[in-house]
């Protein structure tokens, strides 16, 4: 491998002047200011919750953003994914002699509280760059370059980042997986017994609408990097576009769809994000009459009603549970969206999860298309 991630950093989005992307994250998902910075056309602002770093990067200036690249996309997006590594020169190099474009090499940055160098990575992967961080022993809030901005104390309903899912275009997964592997030191990981890498996981999820082809990828024990999850459309007998296949046309190429949060207690996230006005995915009626579905949740100790009137999910079996919540698009192009989830010893991503989120959204892709 040529960079091997350690911890991821933060996600960062770039959004035109005026979006409201930071402030919905704070006022309907209990992200707190963190740290801002405003120079050359750019509106810097980083926002937390425990773990989880998002770096809203708002306007376009002459100049690139601090740890990062302006993509011009025209979308808002998801831009880039920024890692720490060991030794970033050394990374940026090694990252180069692979193929791979670096157009931001290595910069040092420093401020009263310390250093910190980067560099920035295209990845294949859409619009999506890739920075690789080295800030051993800065002390400060977030990085070089920002200042502390006021904060009042609210709502800490997440963690930490559990996975990233990132849309690709049909049959470029395994040419992605190994990208990853080669580059960062991220690993198949196999989401039912004996997967084939090459395939990953088929999720057919009926009613002619085809499915998902999911593959997994971790990074090796003892770093702090999420999951990441590739995901193309399965081609359904339908000729309407898949939920996949929206997000490749709105976004217009593969991208980060979605970032999935835990949280330690998915009801009470979900009751806050929406009494904060957030808009939550609604799960087919059918969801719940599953046959054993009452008794699956009865198991793992919660409420039936309760979670149907949430919009709550739950998958699993003999003691183990995951569940899981899709809030609706977070821009107005229906694109990226947030996932809170919440694990009680379950390790994977839900098959009937993945089934009944693909036809919650389904159906809302179909009303569009018939309006």
């Amino acid at each position: 491998m040529a960079a091997p991630a350690s911890r991821l950093c933060h996600i960062a989005f770039h959004v035109p002047a005026g979006q409201p992307l930071a402030r919905d994250l704070q006022r309907l998902f209990g992200f707190q200011p963190l740290a801002a910075r405003e120079a050359e056309g750019w509106r810097q602002l980083a926002l937390r919750s425990g773990d989880a770093v998002f770096l809203v990067n708002e306007g376009s200036g002459p100049g690139e953003p601090l740890y990062g690249l302006d993509t011009r996309h025209a979308v808002p997006s998801a831009t880039n994914l920024c890692f720490d590594v060991a030794d970033v020169g050394a990374a940026a190099l090694a990252l180069a002699s692979r193929g791979c474009r670096v157009p931001v090499p290595p910069v040092s940055v420093r401020d009263a509280q310390g250093a910190a160098t980067y560099a920035v990575v295209s990845s294949p992967a859409g619009n999506l760059s890739l920075t690789v961080l080295e800030r051993a022993g800065y002390r400060g809030p977030f990085l070089p370059g920002f200042g502390p901005v006021p904060s009042a104390p609210g709502p800490s309903w997440i963690s930490h980042v559990d996975h990233l899912t990132l849309v690709c275009t049909p049959g470029s997964s395994p040419t992605l997986m190994r990208w990853f592997h080669d580059c960062l030191g991220f690993c198949h990981l196999p989401l039912s017994p004996g997967e084939d890498p090459e395939v990953g996981l088929e999720v057919a999820t009926g009613s002619g609408h085809g499915g998902l082809r999911l593959t997994a990828l971790q990074t090796p024990p003892g770093t702090v990097v999420p999951t990441l999850v590739l995901a193309e459309s399965l081609r359904g007998a339908t000729s309407s576009q898949d939920q996949v296949e929206q997000f490749l046309d709105r976004h217009q190429g593969p991208g980060l769809q979605h970032v999935e949060l835990y949280t330690p207690n998915i009801v009470e996230a979900t009751e806050g994000v929406a009494m904060a006005g957030g808009q939550l995915l609604t799960p087919p009626k059918a969801y719940y009459q599953q046959p054993g579905k009452e008794r699956q949740i009865l198991d793992a100790g919660h409420k039936p009603s309760l979670l149907a009137q949430q919009g709550i999910l739950l998958d699993g079996n003999k003691g183990k549970f995951l569940l899981q919540v899709f809030t609706k698009s977070l821009f107005a192009e229906d694109t990226f969206f947030l996932e809170l989830i919440q694990r009680q010893g379950a390790t994977g991503f839900g098959q009937g999860n993945v089934r009944a989120l693909w036809q919650s959204v389904q159906e809302q892709v179909a009303r569009g298309q018939e309006a």
